[in-house]
């Protein structure tokens, strides 16, 4: 008999279950139009689901002139006194690259910012089905460039450069890091992925933790949705900047902190993806988290894995970018 998840999991798993909005796999076309348009309340309710931003922490907004036209950004930026330019982060969101938005990432990012005394970049790239691939990637890359170029007017460094995404924003991180070095891009120093979509192909199906997948939080169905929205049809997803598992060279990457979770259809793409870049010298780490589920650092007060998930990306940030924790501890 399979150990019972913590109750705040279950409770999670309860409510994704009840609100169909929570599922891309029972929104009608509607519906997800609706979704993809709503702007999450910065007070509320929601902030009992998300996460309520760190103090301390400035949020503001802004857009670049991206090739496409103006792209978002959500910038996290500590208030006390800087000792001199620090990290800057790049973070992308989650949802399958359909769902989702910089804002459901205010806790993680404004934590991160806190804790590692670092300023975070995180990008509202375009969406599926109505942006497909590879509209996210070029707008992330692109982002990564304006982040390099400005992170002096951010108070950042730009040689201390980190890359961190979630779910599909993992995979999108993992992409830029390759991305990065095949166009001699900016040097990244450090990528941390958490739950990353790392293999699109078929060979998803075949993961233990995809069959044996108890649809909490995350169902195969609304994965192989997600999939089918964001690859334009007949797009090959052995192609890298897809399923970065099957690039054919994995060495001269940044090292990797790969956060993965026991209860998440993800779970071993995660892991064979940091077996990967370990195989190719890339150095990797793995935290791997067994009673959680898909998605859980968006869920802080539900999963109560979420704080020690953050101490230990953070931690590894500090250790390839450095960064200075806050003076009166954490809070």
């Amino acid at each position: 008999m399979s150990e019972q998840p913590p109750l705040g999991v279950r409770a999670l798993d309860a409510l994704f279950r009840a609100t169909p909005a929570m599922s891309v796999a029972r929104m009608s076309e509607e519906r997800l139009r609706r979704v993809q348009g709503a702007t999450i309340p910065a007070r509320g309710p929601a902030n009992l689901l998300l996460g309520r931003p760190r103090g301390g922490v400035r949020i503001s907004t802004r857009t670049f002139p991206a090739s496409h036209g103006e792209l978002p950004l959500r910038l996290y930026v500590p208030q006390r006194p800087a000792l001199g330019p620090r990290p800057v982060v790049l973070h992308l969101h989650g949802g399958g690259f359909v769902l989702g938005s910089a804002r459901q990432g205010d806790w993680l990012c404004s934590a991160v910012a806190d804790d590692l005394d670092a300023v975070v970049v995180a990008v509202d790239y375009r969406l599926a089905p109505t942006h497909r691939f590879p509209a996210a990637l070029d707008d992330c890359y692109e982002a990564l460039l304006w982040t390099v170029e400005h992170a002096h007017v951010l108070g950042a460094d730009p040689e201390r450069l980190g890359l961190m995404g979630d779910s599909a924003g993992g995979n999108l991180a993992a992409v830029l890091a390759l991305r990065a070095r095949e166009e001699s891009g900016p040097a990244v120093l450090h990528q941390a992925l958490l739950y990353p979509a790392t293999d699109l192909t078929e060979a998803l199906r075949e993961h233990a933790s995809y069959v044996g997948n108890r649809g909490i939080v995350l169902s195969n169905d609304d994965l192989e949705i997600f999939y089918g929205h964001y690859l334009p049809e007949g797009t090959d997803p052995t192609d890298w900047r897809l399923s970065p598992v099957h690039a054919p060279d994995l060495a001269g990457l940044p090292p990797a902190v790969v956060v993965v979770a026991g209860l998440d259809p993800l779970h071993d793409s995660g892991v064979r993806y940091a077996e990967a870049l370990v195989a190719s010298g890339t150095p990797a780490r793995v935290e791997d988290f067994h009673l959680m589920p898909h998605g859980f650092l968006s869920f802080p007060y539900l999963a109560r894995s979420a704080r020690p998930a953050l101490e230990a990306v953070v931690a590894d940030q500090r250790r390839h970018l450095g960064g200075d924790p806050p003076i009166s501890g954490h809070r």
